[in-house]
């Protein structure tokens, strides 16, 4: 008697799914349209005539998990909140998250809504970035100094050889709202530092690093431990990554993990380990798993560290607890987030190269100082970088708008900065 009570309101709820709203054409509902009576724009050689594949998709997806459940589970699909997703084209969409009991409706509506920064475009980052969209978050914004290297497109999946010479974050964003036009992504071409870091930052729900040095990483820390923004933190190198998500006020944070940036030499890095192209992505995807994790409130404060090995297939999980003395998050030193403000040099991962990013921002006409430096070396430019090779050190710059420059070929910052001086005006 339940079984068949319950299979009754299944056959109720996908009759009023399969009704036309009162005022509104079938044609228009079947468009998928978010604005009511508005009907989606033609586009050349595509009919505006309603598909019928395509009235009948969501219906076919009830009834098949209907018919895969037990018959006393049915009333959960009877009763879930279908209203939440507004669309038939939503249900389309995410129709395998919405049938998940670890998602739903409800949670797709969270994920809908939330707003999350990823923090850095390089291997992890881009993947993070990536499976965000296609997941549904609402608002998604990427942060990233550089530009596309044909280095990078050995790991780096979301680029190809049409990307080189264009910023990673740019690039990035175009390619993702390809992929879900429903959401809205930011892009932000700039190097996170103490003096935009919170301005850039503070109005995230949740933020995930895919940065490749440890002092943005202690400055993100320092960010939402301030804000108590909860985090993700995420790195990959050699064959192996580390994964370990950061709640303010209810898990360590990374300085309860790691109290001080390493000396030189004691991390690995891409450029002396290498790195193999499988595990980033796969690093990326447990840190996606946890930020969807974070953003529905489903993430225990039991803070583990995950490690993986791709070559080897080994798995841990390290506890990791509070520090009572922790600077940051105990003693609330935020001495990343309130560094000096000046001119920052800084040595960059995976590449023989110094980065020079001026205390004061500029914009930097790349054009004109183009025809000016083609008189003394090789330089092209687009709209937003220059590239320049010095004939005297072979050295080059790539300049940004914004007057932050890349200097290859040393790792000298006085080197570098005598380049920055020689060739940008000040």
């Amino acid at each position: 008697m339940r079984a068949h009570g319950s299979n009754r309101g299944l056959s109720t709820k996908l009759a009023e799914l399969s009704t036309p709203r009162k005022g509104r054409s079938s044609q228009a509902h079947d468009c998928g349209s978010m604005h009511g009576n508005q009907t989606a724009p033609r586009r050349q050689g595509i009919s505006n005539q309603p598909r019928p594949s395509s009235r009948s998709k969501v219906l076919d997806l009830i009834l098949a998990v209907g018919a895969k459940m037990a018959p006393n589970d049915c009333h959960k699909l009877v009763n879930a909140n279908f209203s939440v997703v507004s669309t038939r084209h939503e249900y389309a969409r995410y129709s395998r998250q919405l049938i998940l009991p670890e998602i739903g409706t409800e949670g797709q509506s969270a994920l809908q809504n939330s707003s999350v920064s990823v923090v850095g475009c390089g291997a992890t980052g881009s993947t993070v970035l990536n499976l965000l969209a296609r997941t549904g978050v609402g608002e998604l914004t990427v942060i990233d100094r550089d530009f596309v290297e044909l280095t990078n497109l050995q790991r780096q999946v979301l680029f190809d050889e049409g990307d080189l010479d264009l910023p990673k974050a740019l690039v990035a964003s175009e390619k993702v709202r390809r992929a879900n036009s429903d959401i809205v992504v930011h892009d932000i071409i700039k190097d996170l530092n103490p003096s935009n870091a919170e301005d850039i930052l503070g109005r995230s729900d949740l933020i995930v690093d895919g940065t490749d040095n440890m002092e943005t990483r202690f400055l993100v820390n320092d960010v939402c431990t301030k804000h108590e923004i909860p985090w993700v933190y995420c790195g990959a190198v050699g064959t192996h990554g580390m994964v370990m998500p950061i709640i303010p006020r209810a898990t360590p944070c990374l300085r309860c993990f790691i109290p001080n940036i390493p000396p030189q030499g004691v991390l690995q890095t891409c450029d002396l380990a290498g790195v193999l192209n499988t595990i980033p992505p796969i690093i990326a995807s447990i840190a996606t798993t946890e930020a969807i994790r974070i953003l529905l409130g489903k993430q225990t404060t039991d803070t583990k560290l995950i490690i993986y090995d791709v070559w080897e297939q080994t798995l841990q999980k390290m506890n990791v607890v509070k520090d009572p003395s922790c600077r940051c998050c105990v003693e609330s030193q935020f001495e990343f987030l309130d560094a000096k403000k000046g001119d920052k040099i800084t040595t960059l991962c995976g590449r023989d190269a110094v980065q020079i990013t001026p205390a004061r921002e500029a914009t930097i006409k790349l054009a004109e100082l183009a025809g000016s430096l083609d008189r003394i070396g090789r330089v092209k430019h687009n709209e937003y970088t220059l590239l320049f090779k010095d004939p005297h050190t072979d050295f080059e710059m790539t300049l940004f708008r914004d007057g932050r420059a890349i200097i290859k070929g040393t790792r000298d910052p006085e080197a570098a900065k005598s380049i920055y001086a020689r060739y940008v005006a000040r």
